[in-house]
């Protein structure tokens, strides 16, 4: 039995099925969860055509000019935001589609409605279109997801005060965005509409942008994004936001106010696990809502489990999806491996793109962990040259004496693509010799990969 129909949700459904197991989801807000309907699938969707935007940006140095003809240098390069919306919920239906076909082939039972637990072994479902049904379970599997942080004094319209859930509405392009949080959802937001062509302020309550990131990776962005003419806040906290006709003002606590046509809040995420039957189960949660599990996914009442956003244990579709899957590995007897956190690969899809493995350099610096640390910038690399990419670098950490990578740091195009490498080496204990001997395409950004592992040969020595 599981409560929710997004990663942590549906691969655990999907696992169960292939073991043999009967599989009931409870989902009311559509199969693919935040995930796929309101967040990571359309918000990558949204910065695909960002994406676009950046390279056209670029496309003169390179020898392509855009225009009429004429000399002035403007190009007629613009965006359909009502377009670029429509396809992204387009695809968002696509996928959350996709996948409940998934599930109906491998014979999982999906029940539309709202579950609450009723115990360990029993759920209750309050069904979309009236009524109750009872279920039985062996196990039950909590996967409800988490939602848009609001304040009292920040109150989002759905018109010009937004949360990320609900700028796929606008049919114009903000005159000026006011993004109000400068963590990875806001920074990516940014980042994005700045790309748009949109007049954005960033509003950060610390010293910089993406705080909880890589302070290279984090200092290289905000120059790019500066440079490219967006307007950072650091250590302004936001006070209220207000509406007044087709206007919105951010006050800040230090008096100052930010005046735009559209505010995005990116306060961060409230777990979905109120008034579910938790507590009356014995599921302990901590004072934020989430709940907590172990490492294999198990919750405090036994028989229940828990998997993604509602659980507040990196909150990535990737990560809730090994969650769930774990969870039925471990729940049905299969071979499971506990979840190690120092082998995910994340990425921050902002444009340069950061994308962060295993040990970070803060840890280092803490001497939580001894390594060597290497970083080469992509200014150097050739296919970099090429394509007119002067932001960005390959960062790699070591241990001393075996040369065993434990972590790194990929900024620049696709980094989200050139991690993989080395999430392999820290996922299969590779050592730096072993990362630099393997082959690269030449000219290719991966070549930074291997010239960064070189450079930490001498821990071998």
């Amino acid at each position: 039995m599981i409560l929710g129909g997004g990663p942590g949700g549906y691969e655990s459904a999907l696992v169960a099925a292939q073991l043999g197991a009967e599989v009931t989801v409870v989902d009311s807000d559509g199969i693919g969860g935040s995930a796929v309907v309101t967040d990571c699938v359309p918000s990558k969707t949204l910065i695909a055509t960002a994406e676009l935007m950046t390279e056209v940006e670029g496309a003169a140095e390179l020898g392509v000019r855009f225009g009429s003809g004429d000399t002035s240098g403007d190009s007629w390069v613009q965006v359909d935001l009502a377009r670029v919306n429509a396809r992204v919920k387009d695809l968002a239906l696509a996928q959350s589609t996709d996948i409940s076909r998934r599930l109906e082939r491998d014979g999982v039972r999906v029940v539309e409605g709202r579950g609450r637990l009723d115990g360990p072994t029993r759920v209750v479902a309050e069904l979309n279109d009236g009524g109750f049904e009872t279920i039985e379970a062996d196990a039950v599997i909590v996967a409800t997801g988490a939602r848009p942080r609001t304040l009292p004094t920040a109150q989002p319209d759905g018109e010009r005060i937004l949360t990320w859930e609900q700028v796929y509405d606008m049919d114009e392009v903000p005159s000026r965005l006011i993004v109000v949080g400068s963590g990875v959802t806001g920074a990516e937001f940014a980042s994005a509409y700045k790309a748009l062509g949109v007049d954005v302020v960033l509003v950060s309550s610390r010293d910089r942008v993406l705080p909880g990131e890589d302070a290279d990776a984090a200092e290289v962005l905000e120059q790019v994004l500066t440079r490219r003419g967006m307007t950072v806040l650091s250590k302004s906290r936001m006070e209220s936001v207000t509406r007044d006709g087709e206007e919105v003002t951010v006050k800040l606590t230090d008096g100052r106010e930010v005046v735009g046509s559209h505010c995005l809040l990116a306060l961060g995420s409230i777990p979905n696990t109120a008034d579910i039957g938790l507590e009356e189960t014995g599921v302990i949660t901590d004072d934020a809502g989430f709940i907590k599990v172990d490492r294999v996914s198990r919750t405090s009442a036994r028989g229940v489990y828990a998997a993604g956003d509602c659980t507040g244990i990196l909150m990535l579709a990737s990560v809730a999806a090994m969650q769930g899957r774990i969870a039925m590995w471990h729940f049905l007897g299969d071979a499971v491996a506990p979840l190690d956190l120092k082998k995910v690969s994340s990425n921050v899809f902002t444009a340069p793109e950061i994308a962060t493995v295993g040990w970070s350099q803060e840890a280092v610096d803490a001497g939580e962990i001894n390594a060597e640390t290497v970083m080469l910038g992509l200014s150097g690399n050739a296919r970099a040259k090429m394509q007119g990419v002067r932001d960005g670098f390959v960062k790699l950490f070591c241990r001393p004496g075996t040369g065993i990578v434990v972590g790194g740091v990929v900024v620049g195009p696709r980094a989200s693509e050139l991690i993989h490498p080395v999430a392999i080496a820290v996922a299969e204990s590779l050592t730096a010799d072993q990362l630099a001997q393997t082959f690269t395409v030449y000219p290719s950004m991966s070549g930074s990969i291997a010239e960064a592992a070189r450079r930490l040969h001498h821990v071998n020595d």
